[in-house]
C-alpha cells in the first residue's frame, strides 16, 4: 500500500458509492492535503464493506476505527480530530445494542464471519493490481503453473470439496477434471456474472472489489481444463463491476500474467467479457452459453452437458464468481485446510446477501453449518422495529421459505433442501409479521413468469396460469378449487419443465402453501388478509380502548366514512371504505389499525 502511516479504506461499493463516497473520498484528500497530512495518510477507495446498512462507512488504519453513516462535511472534522489530534470522533462511530463504540474486530456483524470469497473486499483498492499481488494475489497461479500438472489441479480443487456457489452445488473439481478429459484442440472457461435473484449482490460485489480474484482463478480453471479462453458473461446492470473487471483484465495483460506464455511457462489465456441483457433464465448455463453466441437466451436439454458440448459445440466449463473467488485461496492454503471448514458435506463458507426487515442489511460471509438463528439474529441484528419474526426466503425465486420452527437448522446445502429450500446464489429476504405470505408467493411468480424465456410450455403457460390464480385470490376473488390447483399446476411444473429455473419456479407457491395455508384459505373463504398487505382485503377499524374522540381521522378520511362525535370512540362504516389508510396516518393515538 506504498510508505504510508496510515490509511482511510472508504466503501467504494456501488451501495456507498449512491451515497456519494466519491464525495467523501475527494474531501478527505483536500482536507489531508491542506494541512500536510497527504504523504502520510493515503486514502483508498476500496470494495465493499458488506455492512451495507451502515453506509457509506470507513475504516481507519492502524487503530481500526470504523465510521458509519459518514458524509462530505465530516471529512475536515475526522482529518482534524482523528487523523491530526488522534482522538476517534463518537458521534461517528458504530454503537452495539449497549450503546458502546466497537470497532469491525467486536462488531456483532463481523464477528461469526469468516471472510474468503470476500476476502479482499473492503481492504484493497481493486483498480491497483500491485495492492492484489501484495495479499498473495497471483501465487496461486504460479503455483499451479510451475508446480502442478492439469489432473493435479482438478484433484486439489476436487479434494477441498468445494461446490459451485451459484445454486446447484456441483462438485467444482469434478466439473473441472470432468472438462479436462475431454479431446478438443479447443476449450473454453466461463464465468456466470450474471446474478438475477432479487435482492442478491454477492457476485456484483466480488466483481466490484476483487475483481482479480476472478481474474486469478480463471486463468488457473483455464490451465486446469486445457483451455486457453475464459469469458465472463455479466449483465450490463452492473457498470462499477465493469468497469473494475475491465481495469483489472488490462493490468493484468500489461504486466503478463494473462496472455501468450504466461510467467514463460508456455501456457497462453486470455479472458474476453460478454454483457448480458440482464435476463434471469441466463444464469442457467446452457441459455448462458446460446447467449454468448448470440441466440436467445434459452437453456438446452441435457445431455449433451457444457463439458462435453459447449460453447460453440466445444468442451467448457460454467461456474459463477463466488465459487471462482475461493479458488486462488484453496490453491495457496491446501484442500486440507478448506475442507476443515464446514460442514461433511458442505466444505467452506458462503457469502449472503441479507435483505428485507432486518436491522443489519448487508454481505455476510460465513462457515457452512451456521444456523439460519445465527445469521439473523447474531449478524444481521434481529428484527426491524422489534417486529416478530416470520419467515426468511432463501434461494430467491427458486427457494422456498423457512419458518421460526426450523431456525436452528445448520446452513448447508443438504440441510437446507431437506426443509424444504435452497441454497441458490445466497440471497436471503427476512420476513416478518406484516408480510402476507400470499403476496410474497405472488411476488415470487410474478418475476419468474415474467423472466421465463417461453421455451418450454410448462414454464411459460404454467406459471402464468398460476400467477393469475393468486393475483386472484389477492384481489379477493379467490374460488374454492384454487388451493387445489396451485398445488396440482405447481408439481406438474416442477416434474416437467426443460430447465431448472423452471422447475423450482413454483417453490416459493408450494413452500408458503405447505406452512402457511391458512393464510390462503383467510384470502379465499373469509375475504380477509391479516397484514393488510392485500389492499382488496384490507380492513381498517378503531379499538375502542384507544380511541380518545379527538376526530382526525374523520377529518382526514376523503369519503366520510368514519362517524363519531368529540371525546367519543368513531367507528369506520367498512361498507363505505375506500381503504386508502388516511385513518390510520392520522392517528396519534395507535387506535385505528390494520388487519
Amino acid at each position: 500500500m506504498g510508505k504510508y502511516n496510515g490509511h482511510i479504506l472508504v466503501c467504494g461499493g456501488t451501495g456507498c458509492m449512491s451515497q456519494k463516497a466519491e464525495g467523501i473520498i475527494s474531501a478527505l484528500e483536500g482536507k489531508l492535503a491542506e494541512n500536510g497530512y497527504d504523504q502520510e495518510i493515503q486514502v483508498v477507495k476500496t470494495g465493499c464493506f458488506g455492512f451495507c446498512g451502515a453506509g457509506p462507512i470507513l475504516k481507519i488504519l492502524p487503530d481500526n476505527t470504523v465510521y458509519v453513516k459518514v458524509n462530505e462535511d465530516d471529512a475536515d472534522t475526522i482529518v482534524n480530530e482523528h487523523i491530526i489530534k488522534g482522538r476517534r470522533i463518537e458521534r461517528l462511530l458504530y454503537k452495539g445494542e449497549d450503546g458502546k463504540p466497537q470497532d469491525d474486530k467486536n462488531m456483532n456483524f463481523y464477528k461469526k464471519q469468516y471472510r474468503i470469497a470476500l476476502r479482499n473486499c473492503g481492504l484493497i483498492d481493486p483498480e491497483n493490481i500491485e495492492e492484489y499481488i501484495g495479499f498473495d494475489g497471483y501465487q496461486a497461479l504460479g503455483k499451479v503453473l510451475s508446480e502442478m500438472t492439469p489432473e493435479e489441479v482438478c484433484k486439489l480443487v476436487q479434494d477441498s470439496g468445494l461446490r459451485g456457489r451459484g445454486g446447484g452445488g456441483f462438485p467444482t473439481g469434478l466439473k473441472w477434471e470432468f472438462t479436462r478429459r475431454e479431446v478438443n484442440e479447443q476449450k473454453y472457461i466461463l464465468c456466470n456474472a450474471d446474478e438475477g435473484d432479487p435482492g442478491a449482490f454477492m457476485d456484483r460485489s466480488i466483481l466490484e472489489g476483487d475483481p482479480h480474484s476472478v481474474i486469478e482463478a480463471m486463468a488457473i480453471g483455464g490451465y486446469a481444463i486445457g483451455a486457453d479462453t475464459g469469458i465472463v458473461y455479466i449483465r450490463a446492470e452492473y457498470p462499477l463491476a465493469i468497469t473494475r473487471l475491465e481495469i483489472a483484465l488490462k493490468q493484468a495483460r500489461e504486466i503478463g500474467l494473462l496472455g501468450n506464455d504466461i510467467m514463460g511457462t508456455g501456457f497462453n489465456f486470455d479472458i474476453k467479457v460478454k454483457l448480458g441483457a440482464g435476463a434471469f433464465v441466463c444464469g442457467e448455463e446452457t441459455a448462458l452459453i446460446n447467449s454468448v453466441e448470440g441466440k436467445r437466451g434459452e437453456p438446452n436439454k441435457k445431455p449433451p452437458f457444457p463439458s462435453v458440448e459447449g460453447l460453440w459445440k466445444k468442451p467448457s466449463c460454467v461456474n459463477n464468481v463466488e465459487t471462482y473467488a475461493n479458488i486462488p485461496v484453496i490453491i495457496n492454503k491446501g484442500p486440507e485446510w478448506f475442507a476443515s471448514i464446514g460442514t461433511e458435506k458442505s466444505k467452506g463458507t458462503k457469502v449472503f446477501a441479507l435483505a428485507g426487515k432486518i436491522n443489519n442489511v448487508g454481505l455476510c460471509e460465513v462457515p457452512m453449518g451456521i444456523t439460519l438463528r445465527e445469521i439473523i439474529y447474531d449478524i444481521g441484528g434481529g428484527m426491524f422495529d422489534g417486529k416478530e419474526f416470520k419467515a426468511v426466503q432463501t434461494g430467491g425465486p427458486s427457494g422456498g421459505v423457512i419458518t421460526k420452527a426450523d431456525l436452528d437448522t445448520p446452513i448447508d446445502y443438504d440441510s437446507l433442501k431437506a426443509i424444504g429450500s435452497m441454497m441458490g446464489s445466497g440471497g436471503m429476504i427476512v420476513m416478518d409479521e406484516d408480510n402476507c405470505m400470499v403476496s410474497i408467493a405472488k411476488f415470487y411468480l410474478e418475476f419468474t413468469q415474467d423472466e421465463s424465456c417461453g421455451k418450454c410450455t410448462p414454464c411459460r403457460v404454467g406459471t402464468k396460469r398460476m400467477y393469475e390464480i393468486l393475483e386472484r385470490i389477492t384481489n379477493g376473488q379467490g374460488r374454492p378449487e384454487d388451493i387445489d390447483n396451485l398445488i396440482q399446476l405447481g408439481n406438474m411444473i416442477k416434474d416437467t419443465a426443460l430447465c431448472g429455473l423452471g422447475q423450482t419456479a413454483p417453490n416459493p407457491v408450494l413452500s408458503t402453501l405447505h406452512f402457511f395455508r391458512e393464510e390462503y384459505e383467510e384470502h379465499i373463504h373469509q375475504g380477509f388478509c391479516r397484514t393488510g398487505e392485500c389492499t382488496a382485503l384490507a380492513k381498517y377499524s378503531i379499538l375502542a380502548d384507544k380511541c380518545i374522540g379527538c376526530t382526525l381521522c374523520a377529518r382526514k378520511c376523503p369519503v366520510n366514512c368514519i362517524s363519531g362525535k368529540v371525546k367519543e370512540v368513531h367507528v369506520i362504516d367498512q361498507q363505505a371504505c375506500i381503504k386508502c389508510g388516511a385513518c390510520l396516518t392520522a392517528c396519534k393515538f395507535d387506535a385505528v389499525i390494520k388487519g
